[in-house]
């Protein structure tokens, strides 16, 4: 004999109709497959992250090419 299953979504209050229903349990999928996929691999150095590429434009003006080597 196989172990009762649990309902994915309860009803704790009030008697939603079943258009209601039908509609929430749609969100809730939804929601549920919307999840942002694992990525396949971490990065295993700081070296090899790519976000370090990306730096904000410089903005010319006094002293911004001493700004300019600072590390941010």
């Amino acid at each position: 004999m196989s172990a009762p299953e649990t309902p994915l979504l309860r009803v704790v209050r009030g008697e939603p109709s079943d258009d209601e229903l039908a509609a929430l349990t749609a969100v809730v999928a939804a929601a549920a497959s919307a999840r942002a996929p694992e990525p396949d691999r971490k990065q295993d150095s700081w070296w090899a992250d790519k976000a370090s590429l990306v730096r904000a434009p410089l903005a010319p003006g006094e002293g911004a090419w001493r700004a300019s080597a600072l590390p941010r």
